[in-house]
Parts: C-alpha cells; structure tokens; sequence
C-alpha cells in the first residue's frame, strides 16, 4: 500500500501563491502545506488554511530575504540587515565559512515554529525551504527539534535518473542533496521520504503521472508548489516557477485516475504519524 502526502510549499509568500495552494487542495491532489512564518500574507493564509481544513507544517527558511521570527539582535550574523540572505547558494556560502552560529540557526528555527502556532497553525511537520536542513550541522538542529515536538520530518530521497542530465544545474543541485540525505540519522525521528526534488518548479502532468507510477509500497511525500501566477515576488524578483502549470498538473483528471487507478492512498502527516506515537514518546524521553 502507497500512502501519499501532496505537501505544497511557500504558504504565505504571496496571496497569488496562497490563492494556488487553496485551489489545489479543493479541487486537487494537494493534501498538505507548509508555511513560511515570517512570510508577509503567513496570517491570513494559516487562518484560511484551518478554515479549509487544509493540515499545514512550518517551511523552516533561512533565505529569500524573509525577516527572521527570533529578536534580530540574536540573529544577527544569520539575518545580516534584518533580513535573511536571497537563496541557497547564499546561506551555503556563509555558512560554510563558519559565519553563521549554529546557535543562531537553532534559535531561528524554534521561534518560526512558535509563530507559526501564534498564528493559529496545528502543525503537523517540518521542512525546510530549499532543503536546508539536510546540510551537515543543520540537519541535526532540525533532527533534534522534530524530536522535541514530537514532529514528521520530509527527508528527500531520491535516486539521480539520466534524465536529470538534461538539465545540468538543477540536476547537479538535486543529485548533492540526495546524497547527503543518505548520511546516516540515528535519533528517534520519523522521516518521510520525499520525492519531487528535481522537477520542484516544473512539476507538469507528464511529471506528475511519472512519478506517481514509480511509488512503490510505503509512506512517501510528493513535494510542488501550485500557486497563481505573482508576477514578481518582493522580496525575490527574479525568482521563476512554474506555479500555474503545478496547479493545472495538480487538479488535472489524468492524475486524479492514476491516483485511483494505482490505489494510492492520500493523507496528511498527521495520518503518517498516528502509528509513531511510541517512536515520539521515546525521542523526547
């Protein structure tokens, strides 16, 4: 049995890209969020989620020139300005020069946790934006506060395939964190695997009913991000996704019959997580 988490990130980025997560859960296959808590609509969209009864997680980010949830005297060297560094690349730089206090990180992390639930979220899980936490050093911050809220934590997992050549950067990206996803985790935590990690972004119905037909047994999350068409984001203007393509994939009658056709069972990470109670009680002990 395949039991299958649609987890679209980037809630409360952007009120076009909130209108595309809320689309895609009625009248789709999405089935989970996760919210940027510091993000600028993160109010109204957790409040619209509940009221959707959409289940929504926390996107732990450290990027995209959001503003930190902790005190910015704290998070000083993480938030230089007040604000976090514009991507990936960035923050990997910084960090792997020793700038950023891991103590910092932690600390951001915890707060946007708190604020996500200040604004009324239930969260069900963790990730993070771009992945972060599967760098060295960061992954054992997020490991241990999945453990200490008794969490789900997406780990991507996926196998490089050759048709990832065709396109070199992303696939360079996406191969580096597949690797270190397989560094070995010993700490009590429940990781579900996830796929979607190279076609985030372009993630179009051919994709979308590929990758369907290569889940086998088990509990996995399909990663997307449908939104509406923003135009230009504020705080990355030069940031591009094929949001409305994601959407139009994600609510397509293609892939709600390979859903059905392939028994694919949807739910959320609090469903995952019901039969983990005993693993969650032994982490925090």
């Amino acid at each position: 049995m395949t039991r299958l988490v649609v987890n679209a990130d980037d809630l409360g980025l952007h009120p076009r890209l909130d209108e595309g997560i809320f689309a895609a859960h009625r009248d789709g296959l999405v089935t989970s969020t996760t919210v940027l808590a510091t993000g600028p609509t993160a109010p109204a969209a957790i409040a619209a989620a509940a009221a959707q009864g959409l289940a929504t997680g926390v996107h732990l980010c450290l990027t995209t020139h959001l503003g930190p949830a902790a005190p910015r005297a704290k998070v000083r060297w993480l938030a230089p300005g007040g604000r976090f560094r514009k991507n990936w690349a960035e923050l990997v730089a910084a960090f792997g020069t020793r700038l950023i206090p891991l103590e910092e990180i932690d600390l951001e992390f915890r707060a946007q946790v708190a604020r996500a639930r200040e604004l009324g979220a239930r969260v069900d899980h963790l990730d993070t934006h771009q992945h972060l936490h599967l760098l060295p050093g960061v992954s054992g911050l997020v490991s241990r506060l999945a453990a200490d809220e008794g969490l789900p934590l997406r780990w991507p997992k996926e196998r490089p395939r050759l048709t990832w050549l065709r396109h070199p950067a992303r696939a360079a990206k996406s191969a580096l964190l597949a690797a270190l996803s397989r560094l070995p985790q010993a700490d009590g935590v429940l990781r579900v695997p996830a796929v979607g990690l190279f076609e985030a972004g372009s993630l179009t119905e051919e994709r979308l009913v590929d990758l369907l037909e290569r889940l086998g047994p088990g509990d996995v999350e399909l990663g997307c991000h449908p939104g509406r068409d923003p135009g230009a984001i504020a705080e990355d203007p030069h940031w591009r996704y094929g949001w409305e393509a994601e959407l139009t994939a994600l609510c397509s009658d293609r892939a709600r019959a390979t859903v059905e056709r392939l028994g694919i069972s949807l739910c959320s990470y609090a469903d995952l997580a019901e039969g983990a109670e005993g693993q969650f009680r032994s982490a925090r002990a």
